[in-house]
């Protein structure tokens, strides 16, 4: 295998998607800049251009709210047939914006662009920490319930259509949706996306916010959709870390931080599913756990989370498919290998999930889950997500964060870590 080739060719998705100062997920597909997407983004251009990498981060942030929440799209410039644009969330600022949020990577991914050069990035971290902060901040005094991160859309949470939000979506109201025309099923093959009737209670809770003034506040009084999601607990977690790791360094204040800290650890208690044996999301209007074991679940030891639990679950998911940790549980009734969210393996999901367990000292395991997704990318290339059994490419093709995490975790060149 020539991993020179491919990396070359990671770094030309890469250049393909790039937009100046953001890129795009992929083209067609997803016209604008995404917020997770782009955390990864910055992490992959950190490998070979440290100011691309910055402005990646940069420009996100230009779309932070005076709340301090970071959307989860920001809608430099338009891309006509895109389903939901701007015209959709209607919001009053400029550049505009999507009014939820997307995985508090950030930090993560900052923290990681200045190691990997302090010199040049000392300036920028300066800059950028503050927006950081206050991004936390808001995600703590408005979505932090029982120490767990609440989500108040599925889109916030970057699995869509997982089941962990199955049983508190039935509870949304879609008689005044209206028509739309959706632009994703005329990329990708309708059978892996969301159904209508997904689509049909995302826009009925884009509407609910809009009327609620996107008042935070409103919206946990009024919305039947609210769900503590595992996978954002982890990452807020680590986020928080990695942001307490960057205030010492800089010599800010850490107290506020690690009362964070203190309390997203006290959550993931909260998200243990004793009677199923894994970390679990927990629909917060009923109490009950989903019953969902996703590879969200797995991003404890990735958290700072040395819980050694999940590791026969872990293993018993890796010896039934071939290229990883799938997005939902092989076993589960409801697993699709190619149903977006509830089945497909994830190039970003496996990398996280092995630098935690490197992390952790479960360094077999995490070169396990290394080398699954470099035969994975360098057979089947730079595709969105794929099939977990046989490798099998779907969604967006020429994607972002599959280029980046190559570059930064898969390849062989690669560090295979922060």
């Amino acid at each position: 295998m020539n991993y020179d080739k491919i990396d070359r060719k990671a770094r030309k998705v890469m250049e393909a998607n790039d937009r100046g100062l953001y890129t795009v997920p992929t083209k067609g597909l997803y016209p604008y800049q995404w917020n997770w997407d782009s955390a990864f983004a910055a992490w992959g251009f950190s490998t070979y251009d440290p100011k691309r990498a910055w402005a990646e981060l940069e420009t996100l942030f230009q779309g932070q709210w005076d709340t301090g929440m970071v959307p989860h799209i920001v809608f430099h410039k338009q891309a006509f047939g895109y389903f939901p644009g701007p015209d959709v969330w209607r919001i009053p600022r400029v550049p505009h914006t999507s009014g939820i949020s997307q995985p508090p990577i950030a930090a993560t991914m900052a923290r990681a662009v200045y190691e990997a050069d302090k010199r040049y990035g000392r300036i920028h971290m300066e800059l950028l920490y503050g927006r950081l902060v206050s991004w936390h901040r808001w995600w703590m005094q408005n979505r932090v319930e029982n120490g767990m991160v609440a989500i108040t859309h599925p889109w916030e949470s970057g699995r869509d259509n997982a089941p962990d939000w199955d049983v508190a979506l039935t509870g949304v109201d879609t008689r005044e949706v209206g028509e739309y025309q959706r632009s994703d099923t005329t990329h990708i093959d309708p059978s892996m996306r969301p159904t209508k009737l997904d689509y049909d209670r995302y826009v009925a809770l884009v509407q609910l916010s809009q009327n609620a003034g996107w008042d935070e506040a409103r919206i946990a009084e009024q919305s039947p959709f609210r769900v503590a999601d595992v996978g954002m607990t982890f990452m807020l977690l680590r986020a928080c870390r990695d942001l307490l790791h960057i205030a010492a360094e800089f010599d800010h204040g850490t107290d506020e931080i690690e009362g964070w800290i203190g309390t997203l650890k006290q959550g993931v208690k909260a998200h243990w599913n004793e009677a199923r044996g894994h970390y679990d999301s927990v629909n917060l209007r009923t109490g009950a756990f989903t019953d969902t074991l996703s590879s969200a679940s797995f991003l404890n030891w990735y958290a700072g989370i040395r819980d050694d639990r999940q590791l026969k679950h872990l293993g018993r998911v890796l010896d039934e498919v071939a290229f990883g940790i799938p997005s939902l549980d092989p076993g589960d009734p409801r697993f699709d290998r190619l149903k977006y969210w509830r089945g497909p393996v994830w190039g970003m999901m496996n990398a996280l999930i092995g630098i935690g367990l490197a992390e952790t000292g479960h360094t077999v395991l995490a070169e396990r889950l290394r080398k699954d997704t470099q035969r994975l990318v360098s057979e089947h290339g730079f595709y969105e997500y794929f099939s977990p059994v046989d490798g099998a490419p779907a969604g967006g093709g020429a994607f972002t964060w599959t280029a980046s995490i190559w570059l930064t975790w898969a390849s062989p060149h690669a560090k295979g870590r922060f």
